[in-house]
């Protein structure tokens, strides 16, 4: 399989804070790789980083090969422009913790938003994808519903048919299920089992071990802003080698 992320010496501070320290990954294509790890671990940072949402200060991300957030143009690296940002970070699509949905417009109306306005897809082409996109996430009854007529769980499964509807080539999910009552968890997590079926590389920060035992190709432990542990799920939540990681899955588990 080919590389699809590829993180190397990513160093990353706020102030004099460092949050990131020196990060290695690699994540294959088609890889579901799920970051695990107390608080303030770095997970979301590095989520963060990916896609850049937060630049670091150290290292770099290559997706599908290419350098995120620069260019190099004479064998020297020239930083890209606001624009070709946000033309990089379309193919990335990323959910996150609190669904961000655009509280004044519809389900089908968030879905569409992006399509239109940053991709020029046609308004009807993108409602048709966006009305197959709700009905593989189970809400085609939910089209005209706004954000306030949902629960947390519709509003989630919302926000990753939005992020889908980008024809992302990569998933990011910074604790998509944590913002959730328990009962809803399932859902959303059914939703991203069946988005990893399809092939899809995600790239998960979850608390949920027993979707990461399920769904994942590989566990990933941080603690402190560096990858303590790395290996697949029925060796790293079962059989741990680093005590730091065998003293959070005991808590978590409890």
């Amino acid at each position: 399989m080919t590389n699809k992320v590829e993180i190397r010496c990513l160093s990353k501070f706020f102030g004099s804070v460092q949050v990131l320290h020196g990060i290695d990954l690699t994540v294959k294509q088609g890889e579901i790789v799920c970051l695990i790890g107390p608080s303030g671990s770095g997970k979301s940072t590095l989520l963060r980083c990916i896609n850049q949402l937060e630049g670091a200060q150290e290292g770099i991300v290559r997706v599908d090969g290419v350098i995120q957030g620069w260019s190099v143009k004479n064998g020297k690296l020239h930083e890209l422009s606001s624009r070709e940002v946000i033309a990089q970070r379309s193919h990335i699509g990323m959910v996150f913790q609190r669904f961000n949905l655009f509280p004044h417009l519809t389900a089908l109306e968030n879905i569409i938003e992006a399509p239109i306005h940053v991709r020029g897809i046609r308004r009807a082409d993108a409602i048709e994808h966006a009305c197959e996109l709700l009905t593989n996430v189970g809400l085609e009854s939910k089209r005209e519903a706004y954000p306030s007529e949902l629960s947390g769980g519709q509003q989630q499964r919302v926000a990753i048919a939005r992020a889908l509807a980008m024809k992302p080539r990569l998933m990011l999910f910074d604790e998509p299920t944590s913002a959730l009552d328990p009962e809803l968890v399932s859902e959303v997590l059914n939703v991203m089992k069946s988005l990893a079926e399809s092939g899809m590389t995600m790239i998960v920060v979850t608390h949920e071990l027993g979707f990461a035992r399920e769904v994942a190709d590989r566990v990933v432990f941080m603690d402190q802003g560096r990858i303590v542990e790395d290996g697949p799920p029925e060796e790293l939540l079962t059989s741990p080698k680093n005590s730091r990681t065998k003293s959070f899955i005991s808590s978590v588990l409890q």
